[in-house]
């Protein structure tokens, strides 16, 4: 094994990916995806490995990765690009008959669905993957931005889906083929792997229905790219790099603020007060790196101490483990949130940046400016500030809701 691959393979990160190995003369032999590219590339290091594994260990001359915020997206990167480039070791994915694949029918309005069987019908069939559990996770996320139709017989109502907004219901006419078809379009680049050519091409959308002051429909889009970017491969996400780029600017910042991590407190009555930390690299949620926090020392309703002993725990543990520290922290509060986690930060003495968002009227607060940074609405950085600060808040919530229902089965006995 070459020392640069080991070298390499190091300094992977605790996230979610895929990975691609390449001969000396760059051509792709084997494609994977991993929930944790740093496990699993490790496991290239042991002995225990197969004689496929070893022979194409010995055959690769370098290593590639691409971020993903779940493992479940990574799967249809990962399909697609196999499909795409054919790796030499990926031979039992391409020649097997038991994988699922993705189906897109062919008639005036298609359903999707997951099969096992790829038949010669006019339909459009995307894989194969090798986990139908990742797969369904991929098409509820994609669901949520682009709704489809599932039912295999149209119906003559509309059903439950319709009322969650998971579909259109061409059933009763509420979408025209045409809208119907360019959605279906936009869900096959999305499982092809242009992610970001559809952004590229949402944008001119949006920006076409602005020009003509159809904004209800402008929203939509824009809705749709924010999901995309929130989906999308970190190391291709123009919409996320653009806020980070206005993030930049707004703060004065010598350098993106490509890593950042953000806190929040739940409790009710200071009962089961629990913190949360979300990790966000190039605007993409990093869930691998997310944290939860019990709170340990304060007792009753004391929403600053609270969070001043989460932030003291992360950091203080980050620079006992000699880890990387975050490009910018942002904490769920105003200007008093913001002095309680700063002096955490001092205290540690790390020099991280730290700003707070306040709820009601979203200013930003900074330490270095006395007044609040007030952003208008639809402003790039207030986008991924809002979507980083939303997350910490479910998954404080989430957290805090789980210690609750853990206590009440603990009493009911």
């Amino acid at each position: 094994m070459a020392v640069g691959i080991q070298k390499k393979i190091k300094s992977a990160p605790d996230a979610a990916g895929v990975y691609l190995m390449k001969d000396g003369n760059g051509a792709i032999i084997y494609i994977g995806k991993a929930k944790s590219l740093k496990k699993r590339l490790s496991s290239y290091l042991g002995r225990a490995l197969s004689g496929k594994a070893l022979k194409m260990m010995s055959a690769a001359s370098r290593i590639q990765w691409r971020l993903m915020p779940t493992e479940a997206m990574a799967l249809l990167l990962e399909a697609s690009l196999i499909h795409k480039h054919k790796p030499k070791y990926n031979i039992s994915l391409r020649d097997d008959k038991s994988f699922p694949y993705v189906k897109i029918t062919n008639e005036d309005f298609p359903c999707i669905y997951i099969t096992r069987k790829k038949e010669d019908d006019g339909s459009r069939y995307f894989g194969p993957y090798t986990s139908a559990g990742l797969l369904r996770e991929a098409l509820k996320i994609i669901r949520r931005a682009f709704p489809f139709r599932t039912c295999r017989k149209l119906p003559n109502k509309a059903c439950i889906y319709y009322r969650l907004n998971l579909s259109p219901a061409p059933c009763i006419g509420k979408i025209s083929k045409r809208e119907y078809s360019k959605a279906i379009e936009n869900i096959s680049m999305l499982l092809e792997g242009k992610t970001e050519s559809l952004v590229k091409k949402l944008g001119v959308r949006m920006q076409k229905l602005a020009r003509h002051h159809e904004f209800e429909e402008a929203a939509k889009i824009r809705d749709q790219i924010n999901t995309l970017s929130s989906i999308s491969s970190s190391q291709a996400n123009p919409a996320g790099l653009n806020e980070l780029q206005d993030l930049k600017n707004i703060l004065r910042m010598k350098h993106l603020p490509l890593r950042i991590e953000a806190f929040d407190i739940s409790n009710i009555h200071g009962e089961e007060a629990v913190g949360s930390m979300v990790s966000f690299y190039k605007a993409v949620a990093d869930k691998n790196n997310y944290r939860r926090f019990r709170i340990k020392t304060v007792e009753g309703i004391d929403d600053y101490q609270m969070m001043a002993e989460v932030v003291y725990r992360r950091y203080a543990r980050l620079v006992e483990d000699k880890l990387p520290l975050p490009d910018l922290i942002l904490i769920d509060g105003g200007r008093a949130h913001l002095s309680t986690a700063e002096k955490e930060i001092k205290e540690l003495r790390l020099k991280v940046p730290v700003i707070s968002i306040a709820k009601e009227e979203e200013n930003i607060y900074t330490a270095d400016t006395k007044n609040p940074v007030k952003l208008t609405e639809g402003r790039l950085a207030l986008n991924l500030i809002r979507r980083i600060r939303d997350e910490a808040h479910r998954f404080a919530v989430s957290y805090h809701h789980l210690l609750r229902k853990k206590k009440l089965l603990v009493t009911s006995y």
